[in-house]
């Protein structure tokens, strides 16, 4: 049982996915917001019943599952529908990140919170420890979000304006990992990382 919880976050295209990759192959358990949230509103789930509840059936798809580019595209261009839909999934996702955690092996898990700014930081999430934020400057965001999911680049301004700002993720870390360099960076920075929180956790 890890009474010890790392909270990972960075903005979209910051490397954050790579990241959790070298903490799970130093043996750490990764608790994922993401999964956590596609679990929140999964077919059957009462999640998904309220959201179709909120937004009405046309957020299906043929197959009873939530339409996810159609939702992004809603919540993207909506503030308001996104902090509907964000007030039916964040408390499912709080509570499956740290019951997660809790039952992990190990003297520290990793919960992955791509929103962890937005999403009321430290006050949402009282359990976390420390904070780890995957920086990247804006410019090499953008660039990896064009290459990376093949859009426009209005559409990738538009996502990277939905989230926090970056001195905004940084005003809550405790611990920041620049990622702006080549992949084969990342597991020693990791590395380092890990001895420090296998000493705090001890």
């Amino acid at each position: 049982m890890s009474d010890y919880i790392i909270g990972l976050t960075g903005g979209v295209a910051s490397g954050k996915s790579s990241v959790e990759t070298c903490f799970r192959a130093l043996g750490v358990a990764v608790a994922d917001a993401d999964g956590a949230a596609r679990d929140a509103v999964a077919v059957g789930s009462d999640g998904l019943a309220e959201v179709v509840a909120r937004f009405g059936s046309d957020v299906l798809d043929a197959d009873g599952q939530l339409d996810r580019p159609a939702m992004r595209r809603r919540v993207f261009a909506d503030p308001d529908a996104r902090r509907r839909l964000e007030a039916i999934v964040h408390p499912r996702v709080r509570k499956a990140l740290a019951d997660v955690c809790r039952a992990a092996s190990g003297p520290y898990a990793v919960a992955s919170i791509p929103l962890l700014a937005e999403g009321g930081g430290r006050d949402a999430y009282p359990w976390l420890h420390r904070i780890l934020v995957v920086d990247v400057p804006e410019a090499v965001q953008l660039a990896r979000l064009l290459r990376r999911d093949g859009i426009d680049i209005a559409l990738a301004r538009t996502m990277l304006g939905a989230q926090a700002t970056r001195p905004q993720r940084l005003a809550i870390a405790d611990d920041v990992l620049v990622n702006d360099g080549a992949l084969d960076a990342l597991p020693a920075q990791v590395e380092a990382l890990d001895r420090l929180y296998r000493r705090l956790a001890s």
